[in-house]
């Protein structure tokens, strides 16, 4: 996939691999617009996710991240968008394989699970990985 913009978000659980996954973006050359939160205090994910599902539903992102402790409460609540496919991934080929056959644009990640060198390589795979198509095509269209 080839992003020129790109929505990232967290909790309060996820604010400091998010501030490193912002900088590993720049540095690439993608715009990021970081949409929270910024802080220790606690926070609902679900705002967050709804805030990075918008900024692809409405256009202005072409792909979002999310991080919260597991990850999985900002998977769930990104997926209740249709035009949204979250996966939460562990490993770099769990990232390559969300974009390969299920065409993901939401990746979202658990902080408390994932060190920053693994988080860093899932988000290059999401990234540099394209959908292949084919045969993956129409599972894809069952799920809009």
């Amino acid at each position: 996939m080839t992003v020129k913009t790109l929505a990232i978000a967290s909790d309060h659980g996820g604010v400091e691999l998010k501030s490193a996954i912002i900088d590993a973006l720049k540095e690439r050359g993608i715009e990021v617009f970081d949409l929270g939160t910024n802080g220790s205090a606690s926070v609902d994910y679900p705002d967050y996710a709804q805030a990075v599902a918008k900024s692809i539903v409405d256009g202005k992102a072409e792909a979002g991240i999310l991080v919260c402790g597991s990850g999985i409460g900002m998977s769930i609540a990104a997926n209740r968008f249709p035009e949204v496919r979250a996966a939460l991934v562990h490993d770099r080929l769990s990232a390559e394989l969300c974009r390969l056959h299920n065409n993901a644009n939401v990746l979202c990640l658990g902080a408390r699970l994932l060190g920053d060198a693994t988080a860093l390589d899932c988000v290059d795979a999401f990234i540099s990985t394209d959908f292949e198509g084919g045969r993956h095509e129409g599972r894809i269209a069952k799920m809009s």
